[in-house]
């Protein structure tokens, strides 16, 4: 094992890989994202996604604030769609 850098989610665009980011850094997670669109300058290059990599120790919490971002978010969507 190379201890390299672990893909915790591919999302479809940087901003969302952004938003990602950001939520694990606030939770104390250091995270990158890597996209094959010339650093940017070509958003329709993404075409196999935006992957967002955090180190190996990391991975655990990683997946589990994402799961726990879904759980929310999808607690969320059916809260608002029975009113």
């Amino acid at each position: 094992m190379n201890g390299g850098p672990v893909t915790v989610a591919v999302v479809a665009s940087r901003t969302e890989a952004d938003l990602i980011a950001g939520m694990l850094a606030s939770n104390g997670v250091r995270a990158a994202i890597s996209a094959d669109d010339a650093g940017g300058q070509e958003p329709q290059l993404q075409l196999d996604g935006v992957s967002v990599l955090v180190a190996p120790a990391d991975e655990a919490l990683a997946r589990q604030l994402l799961a726990e971002a879904q759980d929310s978010s999808e607690d969320s969507s059916a809260e608002g769609s029975s009113e």
